[in-house]
Formats: C-alpha cells, sequence, structure tokens
C-alpha cells in the first residue's frame, strides 16, 4: 500500500482555442478535437485538450509529424450541448475535412455524434465521455474509445464495496452518465445488497430532498449502510454528509475525480473508491514524462482527464505509424482493432468486438487520519488491471 499526498493545485492554464501545432503545410493529416471549451464540463474538457497536445507532442518527439506529415489540430467548443457537438462534428467531416475526430467531453454529446461519423465514415475517438451506450447498443464501427466507459468505473468500485452485509443506495446525475454508470455499478455488484437509486438533474446544488430520500431507504437497514455516488462537473453531492448521516451510521462512497474536486474526500476518512487516473500512482515512461512537463509548463501535476487527452493522442499516432500516415478509414480500423498503445496510465488495448479501450483502473483509500486542508491524502491499495475486469461487450455486432 503506497501513501500519496495530494499537492495543492494551481489552476490549469486554459489551452488556447487555436493549437499551437495548427500551421502545417501540404498534406497534413486533420483532426478535429470537438470538447466542452465552456459550459458545465469546461474544466474537464480543457484538461483533455491539454492532454491532446501534450500527447501528439510527446508520440511524434516534438514533430508533430507522422511518416512526414505534419499533424493539424483543429479545435471546436460543443459547449456541453448535443445537437452543437453533432452539428460541430458534420462541420468538421464535410467542410474542414478532416481526416478523424477526438471528443467529446459529455456523454450525452458523444451520443449525438455517434451517427455522424457512421453517415461520414469517418473515425471519432471518444475522449472522455462515459456512458456504456458508446460501445454499446449505440456504437458503430467507427467508433473507438480511450476513455473508460461506466462498466470500467462500476466494476472498479464494486471491489471496494461488494461485500457481505453491505447496503448501498445511489446517488447520480438524471442523464446518460448518470444511469449508466448505476445500471453497470448494479450488475458488478454480486454480493452486496442495493435498496435505492436516487436521480438527480445535472444543474442540483440543494441536495437535502435527494438525501433525505436516500436516508429513509437506509437508516433502518441493518450492517454497513453506504451511498454510492456517481456525479461529474459543477455541484459538490457530497455536502449531503451535512444532514448528519453519521446518526443513521451512514457513509459515502464515490469514485475518483479532478483534484480540485478530491480536496474534500478528507472529510471522509477511510472512505474506498477507484480512480481512471491520478499522478502518483502508475510508473512508466509516459506518466514520467507527462508529469514532469505538466509541472514544468503548468506549475500543478497532470490531472484526471489529461491523461485522458494523453492517451487519445497516444492512440492516434499509434495508428498512423501502422499505417503509414495513411488515414485511409479502412485502414485505420484494420490498424486500431486489438491494437495496443502505451498511455500515462500503462498500456492499453482497443477491444476488436466494441473498439472499447481496456485498460488499469486504480483502488484506493483515503487515510485513516486525513486531516482537512488542501490536500487530499490517498492511499493506492491496488492497481485493478484489465485482466482483472470482465467488461460486458453490450453491442450487437
Amino acid at each position: 500500500m503506497i501513501r500519496r499526498n495530494w499537492l495543492a493545485l494551481a489552476a490549469l492554464a486554459a489551452t488556447t482555442f487555436v493549437s499551437p501545432f495548427s500551421f502545417g503545410q501540404g498534406k497534413d493529416i486533420k483532426v478535429a478535437h470537438i470538447y466542452s471549451r465552456t459550459g458545465p464540463l469546461e474544466a474537464y474538457g480543457k484538461q483533455t485538450a491539454t492532454g491532446l497536445m501534450m500527447g501528439l507532442e510527446y508520440a511524434t518527439g516534438g514533430t508533430m509529424t507522422v511518416n512526414g506529415r505534419k499533424i493539424t489540430v483543429i479545435e471546436k467548443d460543443d459547449q456541453g450541448k448535443p445537437d452543437l457537438g453533432k452539428s460541430l462534428l458534420a462541420t468538421a467531416y464535410a467542410d474542414d475535412k478532416v481526416d478523424l475526430a477526438i471528443g467529446p467531453t459529455s456523454s450525452g454529446v458523444a451520443l449525438a455524434m455517434l451517427p455522424v461519423a457512421e453517415e461520414y465514415r469517418k473515425i471519432l475517438i471518444v475522449e472522455p465521455a462515459v456512458a456504456d451506450s458508446i460501445t454499446g447498443e449505440r456504437w458503430n464501427k467507427y467508433i473507438f474509445r480511450t476513455g473508460r466507459n461506466s462498466s470500467q468505473d462500476a466494476i472498479s468500485n464494486a471491489v471496494a464495496l461488494d461485500k457481505a452485509g453491505v447496503t448501498i443506495a445511489t446517488l447520480a446525475q438524471d442523464y446518460a452518465f448518470g444511469r449508466d454508470g448505476v445500471k453497470a455499478f448494479k450488475e458488478s455488484v454480486k454480493t452486496a445488497k442495493i435498496v435505492h437509486e436516487e436521480y438527480l438533474p445535472q444543474t442540483t446544488t440543494d441536495f437535502t430532498a435527494g438525501a433525505q430520500r436516500l436516508i429513509d431507504k437506509l437508516k433502518d437497514q441493518p450492517g454497513r449502510k453506504v451511498i454510492w455516488v456517481i456525479w461529474a462537473g459543477a455541484g459538490n453531492p457530497l455536502k449531503i454528509a451535512d444532514l448528519d448521516l453519521k446518526r443513521y451510521n451512514i457513509e459515502i462512497a464515490t469514485g475518483g475525480n479532478i483534484l480540485p474536486a478530491m480536496v474534500a474526500y478528507n472529510q471522509f476518512p477511510g472512505m474506498e473508491g477507484a480512480s481512471y487516473y491520478y499522478y502518483g500512482f502508475p510508473k512508466n515512461p509516459a506518466n514520467a514524462w507527462l508529469v514532469t512537463n505538466h509541472y514544468s509548463k503548468f506549475k500543478a501535476p497532470p490531472d484526471f482527464f489529461t491523461a485522458g487527452g494523453f492517451a487519445a493522442a497516444m492512440a492516434l499516432v499509434t495508428a498512423l505509424k501502422k499505417t503509414g500516415g495513411d488515414v485511409g478509414t479502412d485502414k485505420l480500423i484494420a490498424a486500431m482493432e486489438g491494437m495496443s498503445f502505451e498511455t500515462p496510465k500503462g498500456p492499453m488495448t482497443f477491444r476488436k468486438e466494441d473498439h472499447q479501450a481496456m485498460q488499469s483502473m486504480f483502488h484506493f483509500r483515503v487515510a485513516p487520519n486525513a486531516k482537512q486542508g488542501a490536500q487530499a491524502d490517498l492511499l493506492l491499495v491496488k492497481e485493478i488491471t484489465a485482466a482483472e475486469m470482465n467488461v460486458p461487450i453490450r453491442n450487437k455486432r
């Protein structure tokens, strides 16, 4: 068990809307990055953009070229709006003549974009939208996802909670991310008992009513009682602890998040969960480079979604190297199906059946003696490898 102290964070520098690497000549490889540069998931989107550009720099040795062809990135802001994201992707394929696209941040936006990739027969690398349905029932062969899916989140979090005598109620946002996440979590829990699902609007700031319903469902249950929270963006659902959950012996559990959000985890010593990434956990060359260079550029460590953007860049460049820089869709699909590539998290592999990246997750625990402050005090319990997670194949290929 390795203890990692979280560092006080400086704000991440905003990425420029026109990439500093977007001035190629001749036969550039054109990539659209469509993400939430503004909107409720702005913090996540900007981290992804930073990670993508750093990943391209690392993967190409600073040249931003593959086989002599310059990589050009065109950034577009979907504002977290599905209709806008759909329109932007169509414009990127039809008018900007991009060879492929990366994004978006929101699961709702991603689901709107999937048919566009199929219509134009162009690759969309999904990063970081999470909903299972993206590589499940709504999937098509042009979709590859480097981001984790809801099942990977759920299976890894169930490792910490699925024990005899545990009763669980869930709290999630009422849209694809939250509902797919709870569905996958329920499927992953084999021993514990789930007694209630609470869904609240994405814009919720007052959690009192929802928390009271959760308390009412749990307070008379025997044994260990847990509220499992799956939330993204604005709002702080952990404030439900203010309703004196300890009076009913009710605990809170949740997965990883961006570093500023996890500062609040110190309020819950011993709380367990699983995280997609934390910069201090993985030990590999890509992560060492990312951490060192992110500190150099931004005076702060890379965050949750920075690693995701970096992973998408690594997948892209690895595929282009396999095709010799050929961006033909059929050749890219053939290269990417079953392809393994390095990331700051460690190796990922695109599963041939649904193009979901198989990857490790990280089981953590908040230190028992954690103190309030600007640093979240976490213990790495275990790396949960891809081989240890039986991630369902949900598409109908």
